[in-house]
This record gives C-alpha cells, sequence and structure tokens, in this order.
C-alpha cells in the first residue's frame, strides 16, 4: 500500500458516486459482506492517508488502516447516520492512530504542553521572523494538489502537539470540539496550538508563497531594534 493524496471531504453521495454510502451501510447492517467490502474500497485509500499523516509511519498507518475498519464493521450496527459514514470512519481512524502514538515511549498527548493556556499562564504566541503578504493561508494552500508537497514538507517540521491539531483542525475539518476531546485537551488549548500551527506554517512557506516586495524585517527583541510597522 503506498501513500495517496486524501480524498475530498464531500460523501460519495455528493460526488455522483453510486450506490451511496447510507445504502452500502443499510445493507452492510442487514448482513451482506460485499456490501462492506465496497465502503472498504472507497474509502480505504483516505483512511490510509489520514493515518499516514498523523503516524508517520507506513507499518503503523496500514495496522490502524486495518483496525478502523474491522472496529467499524464490529460497531456497524451502532452506526445511525447522524454523522456521514465517511466522518465516522474518520473518527474511529483517528481515535486509533492517537492511541498508537500515546503508546510510544516518552509521548503523551494528554500532558502536551499542559499550561499552554495563555489564562493559565501558558506561553505566548511568538511573533514570526520572517513575514510577508500572502494571498492564501496554509489551511487554504493545503487544499490546492499543486502545493501539497511543499504544505506537506513544512508540516513535518512542526513538533507534534501542532501538528496533530492543524491536521485534526484544518486537513481533516474536525470541529474544534472533536479535536479537543481526540488529543484530550480544552478548546482553549485546541485553539492556541492551531494559531501556533498557521502562523509556523505560514512563516516557514513565506519564502514560497510570498511577495517579497511587501516583505517585513525579522522582529527584533534588543533595545536597538526599529520598532515594528
Amino acid at each position: 500500500m503506498t501513500p495517496e493524496e486524501p480524498r475530498p471531504k464531500s460523501s460519495p453521495s455528493e460526488a455522483g458516486d453510486s450506490p451511496a454510502d447510507i445504502e452500502l451501510v443499510r445493507r452492510a447492517q442487514a448482513g451482506e459482506l460485499a456490501a462492506f467490502e465496497l465502503l472498504v474500497n472507497r474509502h480505504e485509500r483516505h483512511i490510509y492517508s489520514l493515518a499516514l499523516r498523523i503516524l508517520r509511519q507506513e507499518q503503523d498507518a496500514e495496522d490502524v488502516t486495518q483496525t478502523a475498519f474491522l472496529s467499524a464493521l464490529e460497531n456497524l450496527a451502532g452506526f445511525r447516520g447522524e454523522a456521514s459514514f465517511a466522518t465516522w470512519l474518520a473518527r474511529i481512524a483517528t481515535h486509533a492512530a492517537l492511541k498508537v502514538i500515546r503508546k510510544r515511549e516518552g509521548l503523551d498527548l494528554v500532558s502536551f504542553d499542559h499550561a499552554v493556556d495563555p489564562a493559565a499562564g501558558g506561553e505566548a504566541i511568538p511573533h514570526p521572523e520572517y513575514i510577508a503578504d500572502w494571498r492564501q493561508s496554509p489551511e487554504r494552500l493545503v487544499e490546492r494538489n499543486e502545493t501539497r508537497e511543499l504544505i506537506e514538507a513544512a508540516l513535518a517540521e512542526l513538533d507534534e502537539k501542532h501538528r496533530l491539531v492543524f491536521l485534526l483542525r484544518d486537513v481533516e475539518g474536525f470541529s474544534v470540539r472533536e479535536t479537543a476531546e481526540f488529543i484530550g485537551i480544552s478548546e482553549v488549548n485546541v485553539k492556541v496550538r492551531l494559531l501556533r500551527a498557521r502562523l509556523q506554517l505560514r512563516e516557514r512557506l513565506t519564502k514560497v508563497f510570498g511577495d517579497p516586495a511587501r516583505r517585513l524585517a525579522p522582529h527584533r527583541h534588543d533595545e536597538d531594534a526599529a520598532p515594528a510597522v
């Protein structure tokens, strides 16, 4: 299995595929295994891509993909269609991937940056060291195929806690509340980490996408530095 581009956020029925996910789910719930196999074929690439983005290890991503579909099959009777099947499946895969991360030595997502909330005395948002005007933000650029590789490379440079929040919130489209629940932090912390991730990505990618004619000088902390414009 090789990494593939993520599928669009629209459901198969919206994309014109037939039969629709909901029909296949109903048939699978009635005991038709072939219908579930069609769902697997339809969503496998996206689930693998999601797992690979989170875990960054192919074997782990393959294991999580298999785990997610097995879990979906075991719990299919409880699927009520309140969210799309694709979203429900992505939630299962995300939980499975984060469980793998928590098991990795020295990595505990719940305790990551426990005091990051500024109200609790956490770290402040840093001033970018290199900034310039952009036409689009990182969360918009990530949707464009021609810039995806550059975005992925920059994303890989972020530390784990900021990368995961950006992936779940801006790439996968989970809500702030869902992202907070997945990682085990407050919604305020999600917003702070997301802002930090966007700023860091923006700074890393400015040299590629920024307008050099409107570039601002790096921020200085010494007393002789010129005031920011």
